[in-house]
């Protein structure tokens, strides 16, 4: 029985183009001094495993509560996974341009779809967002900026400041400038195709390996729209898709946020202030799985803003 939300221990994945943000901007003590890109939140995969950091269930992994703990409720099948991955990217260089198969080319490729929505809690003030195709163009357009080395001139670029949230759709094609801090909550997926990486050479000193035919084999030639949304006026939904649903509270100084048990899991993103529970604090930064039946009171002295992840069982 899970009596009260989860915080997991996070998993630090070192990347060419990371750094130490995490360290600076969230007060993580970071393994090593190698590159950190990516901190993996919440995460139940065969090669990854979150594992609850304090409380009732210390040490148990995320696939242990939902085969044990009923986390997710008496209907959902104890052998699915947690259908999201939750992390914090930290690109201190950009990333490669990539895509990530829809789920009707997926399975042909031997990979898994990735809808991902970006929350950019910190950036640099030339840093952007490229995702999407420019009017006209099409595969053909596209191979022949390949073969040029000019794919860049191809998509869009958007620029960008604290608080905008952007949902990139399997298909999209896509990439994050160096200079952001971004929470990352997508389908349970690690599938990346990359295009082009801009000439770099990876950690080993060597060319990072590109995947240019399932990339073309992914790649959406449609006008998808581009869901930027300046969410610091918004109260209430902040991205919407059929894997999940992103809503943003503020939390007043001295003001409660109060979650009652329901129909659905929900994950909990602290991304700016801090909230108490119980006798424990969700620092900025942290992110919380709150069980079906868990019913929770959060209240904060300074204030806080938070994003609430529903609607990701729902839809299975």
């Amino acid at each position: 029985m899970i009596r009260e939300p989860l915080v997991f221990s996070p998993i630090y994945r070192t990347r060419v183009w990371g750094g130490r943000r995490l360290a600076d901007s969230l007060g993580r003590a970071l393994p090593s001094a190698e590159p950190i890109g990516e901190s993996w939140e919440i995460v139940d995969r065969p090669e990854a495993q979150s594992r609850v950091a304090f409380g009732e269930h210390q040490g148990k992994t995320l696939r242990e509560l939902i085969e044990k703990e009923n986390v997710m409720g008496p209907k959902w099948p104890r052998d699915r996974r947690f259908p999201l991955l939750v992390k914090w990217l930290d690109c201190e260089e950009r990333l490669s341009l990539q895509v990530h198969p829809p789920a009707s080319v997926a399975p042909l490729l031997g990979g898994e779809p990735k809808t991902e929505n970006w929350y950019v809690a910190e950036v640099s003030p030339a840093a952007g967002l490229l995702v999407g195709f420019r009017p006209g163009v099409d595969r053909d357009a596209f191979a022949a900026a390949l073969r040029a080395k000019r794919v860049e001139t191809c998509v869009n670029r958007l620029a960008v400041k604290p608080e905008d949230s952007l949902l990139v759709r399997s298909g999209q094609v896509h990439a994050i400038d160096a200079g952001c801090l971004i929470l990352e909550i997508q389908q349970n997926s690690d599938t990346t195709y990359r295009v082009d990486d801009w000439g770099r050479l990876g950690l080993d000193g060597k060319p990072r390996e590109l995947h240019i035919a399932e990339s073309l084999a992914s790649m959406s030639w449609n006008s998808d729209p581009i869901s930027l949304v300046e969410t610091a006026e918004v109260i209430g939904p902040i991205a919407e898709c059929p894997e999940f649903r992103i809503l943003r509270h503020v939390v007043e100084p001295g003001g409660r946020l109060d979650l009652e048990a329901g129909s659905d899991a929900r994950i909990v993103s602290v991304v700016r202030g801090a909230l108490s529970y119980g006798n424990r604090v969700a620092a900025r930064g942290d992110n919380l799985v709150v069980g079906i039946d868990v019913n929770v009171s959060f209240s904060t002295s300074g204030g806080a803003v938070v994003l609430i992840t529903e609607n990701f069982a729902l839809s299975r």
